[in-house]
């Protein structure tokens, strides 16, 4: 699908959100950092993970909303909201006043409001876009948010440190200014439906009744508990990016020539070494993930599925059983092909699960595959301690096999139900 033939509400978010995300992505990777030096590593760790509660509550909610409320009045709400404490936050770190307590408030209540995009956002990818193109509309959004995050964070290291107040107050006015947009020049998408009383009542204890009982439909659908359950399992696995990943090649690398020539060497330790790795992720990524998601459309979606856990297992595994840089890179390399491969499909797959009334909700809850996921993943860092990087990378990547196993019998079990919907 080209991008010409787009609907004019793709087209204005493409541009739009693509801003923004480089923006934020100039400040965010530093955000650690910040908590860390202002609560020590302790409470710096329980505030984030105590944040990150709060975004699964409010995710589940935002999917609720956008098909209770409609994907637009809930994507402008969310990009003000955003905006407003951008602002706010901005100004607890300022020249004249700087209060870090406040800015995490500050920081929670956008992560809330960015949960609440999230669900509406691409629930009207898959209300505008025929099934066939779908894949490859979320494969450009997808690629999207990765340039923004290989260009946010350079950008960020030439200003963060200087210009925070700044950097903050920029990414608010842009989230105002983002929601403005999406009021006036973009239409609604949502399904016409019977809206129920309780949308516009004040019985909130009405509402929440409501939405768990909703909440709870999906919670019976078999076959998508089953793509939950196998994306936390890999999730695993591409988690450890920035948790098991840095610790390793930190404590294993040690320093290694990258490139000599002649009398001429260029040498890397570990802190630079993960720095590489990470960079290559997210430069593959950017280049890559429209034309391997193409690539991929001409497969069945069960047989990507499967395959790629089993890459992230196989790649996962690579890296633990070296301590070379260049055996490192080549392993990424086959990490981020695992990555790239179910890129466009798996919004895709969940469009075709959910019904056109709970899309939002379905899009909601299939985030836990990483919410739930970021939750576990930390947990390797200690394993090594019991039972070293090698026993620890390789239980990574049984996981990741595992989630291969579930994925073929959640297809097994799709293809039923359609053959069922087709005979009846």
């Amino acid at each position: 699908m080209r991008l010409r033939d787009w609907n004019k509400n793709l087209k204005i978010r493409l541009g739009a959100e693509a801003l923004v995300n480089i923006t934020f992505w100039m400040f965010f990777p530093f955000l650690a950092i910040y908590f860390t030096d202002s609560f020590g590593k302790n409470m710096a760790g329980f505030l984030l993970i105590f944040s990150q509660v709060f975004s699964v509550i409010a995710n589940l909610m935002g999917g609720y909303c956008a098909d209770r409320f409609g994907r637009k009045r809930m994507m402008v709400i969310s990009a003000v909201g955003q905006g407003v404490f951008f602002v706010f936050f901005a100004f607890a770190n300022s020249p004249w006043y700087e209060s870090p307590i406040i800015g995490f408030i500050c920081f929670t209540i956008v992560s809330i409001f960015g949960s609440f995009y999230w669900p509406a956002s691409q629930a009207m990818v898959a209300d505008v876009v025929e099934e066939k193109d779908r894949n490859d509309v979320f494969a450009i959004f997808y690629t999207s948010i990765n340039i923004a995050v290989v260009i946010g964070p350079i950008l960020g290291g030439i200003f963060y440190a200087n210009y925070r107040f700044e950097l903050l107050l920029i990414s608010g006015l842009l989230c105002i200014a983002l929601g403005l947009v999406l009021s006036k020049w973009i239409n609604e998408t949502a399904p016409r439906q019977e809206r129920s009383s309780m949308a516009g009542s004040s019985n909130w204890l009405h509402f929440l009744k409501n939405q768990i009982s909703e909440y709870a439909i999906i919670v019976r659908d078999k076959t998508f508990l089953l793509f939950i359950v196998a994306g936390v399992l890999v999730a695993q696995t591409f988690m450890q990016l920035d948790l098991l990943i840095p610790v390793y090649t930190k404590e294993a690398i040690g320093t290694q020539t990258l490139l000599s020539f002649n009398n001429w060497s260029y040498d890397v330790k570990g802190e630079q070494a993960f720095g590489l790795l990470i960079s290559e992720n997210g430069l593959l990524v950017a280049l890559f993930t429209i034309v391997i998601s193409r690539w991929m459309s001409s497969f069945k979606e069960r047989n990507v599925f499967i395959t790629s856990s089993l890459v992230y297992g196989i790649s996962i595994f690579v890296m633990g059983q070296t301590n070379w840089i260049w055996g490192l890179i080549m392993a990424m390399a086959l990490f981020t092909l695992a990555e790239l491969m179910t890129a466009g499909i798996q919004n895709g797959f969940i469009s075709k699960l959910a019904p056109e009334h709970m899309r939002g909700q379905y899009f909601a809850a299939a985030s836990l595959r990483y919410t739930i996921g970021r939750m576990i993943a930390p947990l390797s860092i200690p394993m090594t301690d019991i039972l070293g990087f090698t026993w620890t990378f390789g239980t990574l990547a049984i996981l990741s096999f595992v989630s291969a196993f579930i994925f073929h019998i959640m297809y097994k079990r799709f293809e039923t139900q359609k053959v069922a919907r087709a005979v009846s």
